[in-house]
């Protein structure tokens, strides 16, 4: 008895073959051309000025259901029921759903926030519990955050949504809060005198709103005075570290002190 009967082997062959061949040049010829509307669709949302927070979105989206649907018609072509197929995918969608709930409503919560806009690419924003950074995407289930020092911050949009948002640059110009404290000393006038000075000398620093100082606390050893300068949202650090640095100068050169902590020691002889 042969255990291998060629002639039904062959039926096989010529049956299924056609099948197997023409359902592999239907998925690499599909996922080609599902890059390709991919990637037009892409570039046709860049030209009508569709914002760039949205349009990595809807690409993955169209993506990845185009190429649900190209395997759903593969499978077709081997004779496979897809209502049936359709069915099973369901049920297992439904179970992967239940063990993925957290992953579902950070994607839910991605839907949020591209709804609402409480941020996009390119603001500098604190999010997270106190992540800040300017915002380099808004993923399906993260938002992505590069700092001043240049890291990649991953922040699930879940924990996003469910914490305040403070968006520090989404106005067009922002406020720089700093505080300078002198000693009880020196002159308040002075002080106020040079950091005024200095803020006009800022390049970043606008006219309008004009800058002010007050005195905002008597510390323990200072006194603290409090001084908000407008900028463009882009050059935040920028003005921040140059005031920061020249009133220092400023401080130094006019004889303002900065008082420091300081503890008298008393040795008993």
């Amino acid at each position: 008895m042969d255990f291998f009967d060629l002639d039904k082997l062959s039926e096989l062959v010529t049956a299924y073959g056609t099948k197997v061949i023409g359902a592999v040049l239907t998925l690499i010829i599909g996922f080609w051309i599902v890059g390709r509307i991919t990637s037009a669709m892409d570039k046709g949302m860049m030209k009508k000025g569709i914002d760039e927070t949205i349009r990595p979105f809807l690409s993955s989206l169209v993506n990845v259901g185009l190429k649900v649907m190209l395997l759903l018609a593969a499978a077709s072509m081997f004779g496979i029921e897809t209502t049936s197929f359709i069915a099973i995918f369901s049920a297992l969608a439904f179970a992967v759903g239940l063990a993925l709930q957290g992953s579902l409503g950070h994607f839910a919560s991605g839907v949020l926030l591209l709804t609402f806009r409480p941020y996009k690419v390119g603001d500098l924003v604190t999010i997270g519990g106190g992540e800040t950074g300017t915002v380099k995407g808004i993923q399906i289930f993260n938002t992505v955050l590069v700092t001043l020092d240049n890291k990649h911050i991953i922040v699930p949009n879940g924990v996003v949504t469910s914490n305040v948002i403070t968006n520090i640059s989404g106005q067009g110009i922002i406020g720089v809060e700093l505080t300078f404290g002198i000693g009880y000393n020196d002159s308040i006038d002075k002080a106020r005198e040079i950091i005024l000075a200095v803020g006009k000398e800022c390049p970043w620093i606008l006219d309008d709103p004009a800058q002010g100082v007050v005195v905002g606390e008597l510390a323990d050893s200072s006194v603290n005075l409090n001084t908000r300068p407008f900028c463009n949202s882009e050059h935040y650090w920028d003005t921040f570290f140059y005031m920061q640095e020249h009133v220092k100068k400023g401080f130094d050169a006019g004889g303002v002190s900065i008082p420091f902590p300081q503890m008298d020691v008393h040795m008993d002889k």
